[in-house]
């Protein structure tokens, strides 16, 4: 039972039903996560549809980071995630660390006994008024306890706890952690990881900390359930295609973030309802100051299934009539293309999709093919009609 509720709570989209006729045996049933799970001495694998190569493609793709189309990556005989990433990870390690640690100036505001830096003259009066000693500085301090390094050590003790059948992967993990210890241990929140800009003389340092970033957002630990605990490596594909298609038609686009948005840029709340009772939040828009003259979804599901594209075509229904515009759009990962005009009404409801099966200039076109739809889309006049939010 406690193993159960664990796996519901690590793994909400995972449906758990009982056997029927069977004590405490039951059915699992995925749905869009991937990946592996340990809870006590249970260990769950959900393998994805796509080859591996295209899911850690889109996942990097999704938050900007290395591209795992190079070939220096060997997809062959791997079944999940983590087992590419990891012996990826320690070769990226290695190459970024024979040239050395990488060190950088941070700020540092400390209390001595001699003056380094500037001193604090604010901080000086309210902590110590007229006694010269100690003294209150500002200096910037040329260290390796750098945002960089301290992506790659919680990468590296984020891999460290998950159960590695390969003992080589454990050392390699232990000697990378053993190589940044003067480096903090920072605990890195799996939406809250930290981009970090690139130039000549980090640029050596990228493919490790892009992995870092990469690794630091799908693992999970310590879930905790009562007595028992759950930690793995878990990709959600409903987040990974949304991100990446944002970012991909964004680029299509040549838009600016602040102009194609995701569903987590911040900006106007969209209502539905006069009271404004009822949120709506589409997984992409298209704005021009405060007009938004496109809204869509990204559906990492077939556009073939009609139960579920018929609650789809209603969510883009809402964002139609909500904002005011004569069109909205879904994009699917598998299926055909359609277009529904609303009875009753001067809305239409497009399906396009998007084809992952295929090469990466296959992706990108079906990804610049969908921009075009959108551009269509947003010519129309009809689109100049405010939004106010």
């Amino acid at each position: 039972m406690a193993e159960r509720d664990a796996l519901r709570a690590a793994i909400p989209s995972l449906s758990v039903a009982p056997a029927h006729g069977r004590r405490d045996d039951y059915i699992l049933t995925p749905s869009s996560t991937i990946g592996a799970l340990e809870i006590d001495d249970l260990s769950i694998r959900i393998e994805p549809k796509l080859p591996i190569g295209r899911v850690l493609y889109l996942a990097s793709q999704a938050i900007n980071a290395v591209d795992f189309r190079v070939e220096s990556f060997d997809f062959a005989d791997a079944p999940m995630p983590m087992e590419v990433v990891v012996p990826a990870f320690i070769s990226a390690a290695q190459r970024a660390f024979s040239r050395g640690l990488l060190h950088g100036y941070r700020g540092r505001e400390e209390t001595l006994n001699t003056v380094r830096g500037r001193i604090d003259f604010a901080e000086q009066v309210r902590r110590h008024h007229d006694v010269p000693l100690p003294v209150e500085v500002r200096y910037d301090d040329f260290t390796e306890d750098i945002l960089a390094n301290r992506l790659v050590r919680g990468a590296a003790r984020r891999l460290g706890m998950l159960r590695l059948d390969s003992p080589t992967w454990r050392q390699s993990l232990g000697r990378i952690e053993a190589t940044l210890v003067n480096v903090e241990w920072v605990e890195f929140g799996g939406t809250d990881v930290p981009a970090i800009a690139f130039d000549r003389l980090n640029l050596h340092y990228r493919e490790v900390v892009e992995l870092s970033r990469l690794i630091l957002r799908h693992t999970a630990f310590d879930l905790p359930r009562g007595e028992v605990r759950a930690s793995g490596f878990l990709m959600d594909m409903n987040t990974i295609f949304q991100e990446f298609l944002t970012r991909a038609l964004r680029r299509s686009l040549r838009l600016s973030e602040r102009s194609f948005r995701g569903d987590d840029s911040g900006g106007s709340t969209i209502y539905l309802d006069r009271a404004r009772n009822v949120t709506l939040k589409p997984d992409f828009t298209w704005w021009e100051g405060d007009i938004c003259v496109f809204a869509g979804d990204a559906k990492y599901k077939s556009a073939e299934d009609a139960p579920v594209r018929n609650a789809d075509l209603y969510q883009a229904l809402a964002y139609a009539t909500a904002l005011n515009l004569p069109a909205a759009l879904l994009v699917y990962a598998e299926g055909r293309g359609a277009s529904f005009e609303v009875r009753h009404s001067d809305k239409r409801l497009e399906v396009a999709t998007v084809n992952l099966d295929g090469s990466i200039k296959e992706l990108e076109a079906s990804v610049d093919q969908v921009a075009s739809r959108i551009l269509s889309l947003r010519s129309d006049p009809i689109h100049r009609r405010t939004f106010a939010g």
